[in-house]
C-alpha cells in the first residue's frame, strides 16, 4: 500500500536515485525536479504530500522555492524538509524561518531521510481521534482539518507550527520547557538544536497578529499558551 507521495527537488542526480530507491522500498511514490522552477511546477501539477527540497541549486534556490510555496494558498500547507550542505545553526534557522518542517544536512544516511518523511508526515496528518475543534477565543484550531483560524481567517502554518500550537493550546495555562516541547510536539526523529521551538514560536506568533499574544514566554522556563475562561474543546 502505498504511503503517500513525496516530491524531490535537487540538482545532484545521484542523490535524486538515492533518495528515490530507499522511500521508493518504504511504500512511497517518488517524483523529481532537478531544479526549482521545475519543482514549483511539479508541485502544481502532482500536489505532492511533502517535499524533500535542496537548499543550493542554480537559479531558484531552495529558500526562495520553499518561501514561494508558503505565499501559494494551494500550497502553503505542504511540509518541506529541506536538504543542505550548509551545518550551521544560522543557515538552519533560516531555513526554518522560510517554512521548513524539518532540516538534513549532508552527507546524511538513507535511513535518516526516510525517518524524518515518516516523522514529518506523521505529524501533518490528523489522528483518527482527533476529530475536536480547539476554541480560544477567536483562536479555533480545527484538528480533524489540520487548519488553524484568528477572527475567521484562515492562518497558514506549517505541519511542525500546527503541532507545537496544538500542543500548547490543549494545555492552557502550563509552562512547558523547550525540551517538553520537542518531545512532546516534534518527536526525537526532528533535527533540533537550540533556537529550533524559539523560530518555530516567532514564526507561529507572527501569523497569528494579535492572536499570537496568546503564547507567552516565560523568561528561564519555557512558553505557555495563555489561559483563556472561554477556552473550549469540542
Amino acid at each position: 500500500m502505498k504511503k503517500g507521495t513525496v516530491l524531490v527537488i535537487d540538482d545532484e542526480k545521484d542523490l535524486i536515485e538515492l533518495i528515490t530507491y530507499n522511500l521508493g522500498k518504504e511504500g512511497y511514490d517518488v517524483i523529481a525536479a532537478s531544479d526549482g522552477q521545475e519543482g514549483l511546477d511539479v508541485v502544481k501539477r502532482h500536489r505532492p504530500d511533502l517535499v524533500v527540497l535542496d537548499l543550493m541549486m542554480p537559479g531558484l534556490d531552495g529558500l526562495q522555492v520553499c518561501q514561494r510555496l508558503r505565499s501559494d494558498s494551494r500550497t502553503m500547507g505542504v511540509p518541506i524538509i529541506m536538504l543542505t550542505a550548509k551545518a550551521t545553526e544560522a543557515d538552519r534557522v533560516v531555513g526554518l524561518e522560510f517554512g521548513a518542517d524539518d532540516y538534513i544536512t549532508k552527507p546524511f544516511s538513507p535511513r535518516e531521510v526516510v525517518a524524518r518523511v515518516k516523522a514529518v508526515l506523521r505529524r501533518s496528518t490528523p489522528q483518527p481521534e482527533e476529530q475536536q475543534l480547539i476554541r480560544c477565543g477567536e483562536l479555533v484550531i480545527d484538528l480533524s482539518g489540520h487548519e488553524v483560524t484568528y477572527r475567521g481567517q484562515r492562518v497558514a502554518l506549517t505541519a511542525t507550527e500546527f503541532r507545537i500550537l496544538q500542543f500548547l493550546a490543549n494545555r492552557p495555562g502550563r509552562v512547558f520547557s523547550r525540551d517538553e516541547i520537542i518531545d512532546a510536539a516534534l518527536g526525537n526523529e526532528t533535527a533540533v538544536f537550540d533556537r529550533t521551538v524559539d523560530v518555530h514560536i516567532t514564526a507561529i506568533r507572527r501569523k497569528l497578529g494579535a492572536g499570537g499574544e496568546q503564547v507567552e514566554t516565560i523568561r528561564g522556563f519555557g512558553y505557555k499558551f495563555r489561559h483563556a475562561a472561554d477556552a473550549v474543546t469540542t
